[in-house]
This record gives structure tokens, sequence and C-alpha cells, in this order.
């Protein structure tokens, strides 16, 4: 089989579609700085520069799994397009916002501890996406060890209980930790 930069981008395109990793992050690389760019132009905006990034890049997943090559277009026009609206999108949710008296305001880790109040369906599929594709990076990035610790420190666990309970030192636990955060910067997502 041809490695991934020997295939042209219909062929990277649909690997991602099928669940190819490799062609994902590939993908993903390099339209990272389109990305970075257009979430540029919105500088003056209140969103912050990451946040706008991250709207940008859940923008770039959505063009990679809705995109049809069929239709004609190519998919950095398509592609471009999905991350613009996503940024705007995201802008015009903040300028809404504006407008409601703070009390009303529900935080999402009350949304999701509480299951209140729902998603809307464009934010629902967009965070499951998100988050399997968060999931499968770091299942290939993380060893075992790395994805137990990341995992128990995630629901609160303080570094003596994680070691207690993988029979490890505190420090293991904190080399571990560190690792994970150095893994996590150069993750693409």
């Amino acid at each position: 089989m041809k490695a991934i930069n020997e295939l042209n981008e219909a062929e990277i395109l649909s690997l991602c579609k099928e669940g190819d990793n490799e062609a994902l992050t590939f993908i993903i690389t390099r339209y990272r700085t389109a990305v970075e760019a257009l979430a540029s132009k919105y500088s003056d905006s209140p969103i912050e520069r990451d946040d706008l990034i991250q709207e940008g890049m859940i923008g770039l997943l959505a063009a990679i799994k809705s995109f049809d090559c069929s239709k004609g277009t190519a998919f950095s026009t398509y592609c471009y397009t999905c991350i613009n609206n996503s940024l705007q999108t995201a802008l015009r949710k903040v300028s809404r916002r504006k407008d409601i008296p703070q009390g009303i305001l529900v935080s999402l880790e009350e949304v999701t501890v509480n299951n209140n109040t729902a998603l809307s369906a464009e934010d629902s599929f967009l965070a499951k996406e998100s988050v399997s594709l968060l999931t499968n990076q770091l299942q290939n990035e993380l060893s075992e060890f790395e994805n137990i610790v990341l995992r128990l420190h995630m629901i609160g666990c303080s570094y003596t209980e994680i070691a207690d309970k993988l029979c490890k030192k505190p420090k293991a636990i904190d080399n571990a930790l560190q690792r994970i955060r150095k893994k996590l910067k150069v993750v693409s997502f």
C-alpha cells in the first residue's frame, strides 16, 4: 500500500471516512494553518484565539466527514467554507449570549452532570465527533498506563489516590501526567 503522502487528496479523504487515523492526522495537519489563518481574521472578536482555532478545527472535522467529491467541488474550497461557517456560528452564539441575563446561563458542566438541558443537535453531533476523534488519538498517542492515569485524573482522583489504585509511587503518576501533557500539546485537534 502507498504511503499517505503518495495518495491524492480524494484517496486520503476516503481513508479518513473509513476511520484511518493516519489519514485523518495527515489532513488535519495539512489544513491546520488554514484554520489558524481563518481564525486570525477574527482577532478582534470576544472569543479567544485558541477557542476560535478549536471552532475552526470542528469545522474542518465536519468538512472531512461530509465532503462528497462527486459534487465537483475541491475539498479545499469546501473545507474553507465549513471552517468559516463554524467560526461565524461560534461568533453568533457569543453575540446572542450578550443579551441574556447571566443568571439564566447554564454551564456545560451543569448540562452534562444534571442532564436537565439538552444540547442542540449540531452541538451534540460536533461534541460526539470531537470526543470520538480525541479518544482515538489518545488511544494511539498514550501508553496503556498513561491512558489509565489520565482517566483517573479526569474523574478527580489525586496523585496519591491514583498511585494507590495502580500500586505505583506518586512520583510515577506525576511523571506520567507530565508525559501526557507533552503528548497532548502535539495532538492535532
